[in-house]
């Protein structure tokens, strides 16, 4: 079982910026993806970024060029640093990590973020 817990959603005006932290700990493969996925009021769920043990890295394309994923492979944490952030950006954003070898899915309890304009 692998535990997530997300941190530094809140409230910011648009234009400004937050930096969201994740932490899994548990039965972590070596080889894994850690992402956010973001779901405002009456819609689906959807990808915002994410980012394999390999480097590789993956944006929604309404995010491309304004949030940043990093990760610590050490520590199993990963960051997603947005900035310019809009109205639209307002969600529940939740912290995921796929386990590649038993393609196991987990999710955090997710952190609100809410842009005002």
């Amino acid at each position: 079982q692998v535990q997530l817990v997300e941190s530094g959603g809140g409230l910011v005006q648009a234009g400004g910026s937050l930096r969201l932290s994740c932490a899994a700990s548990g039965s972590i493969f070596s080889i894994n993806a850690m992402g956010w996925y973001r779901q405002a009021p009456g819609k689906q769920r959807e990808l915002v970024a994410i980012m394999a043990t390999d480097g590789s890295r993956n944006y929604a394309d309404p995010v491309k060029g304004r949030f940043t994923i990093s990760r610590d492979n050490a520590k199993n944490t990963v960051d997603l640093q947005m900035n310019s952030l809009k109205p639209e950006d307002t969600a529940v954003y939740y912290c995921k990590l796929t386990n590649f070898v038993s393609g196991s899915n987990f999710w955090g309890q997710g952190t609100q973020v809410t842009v005002s304009s």
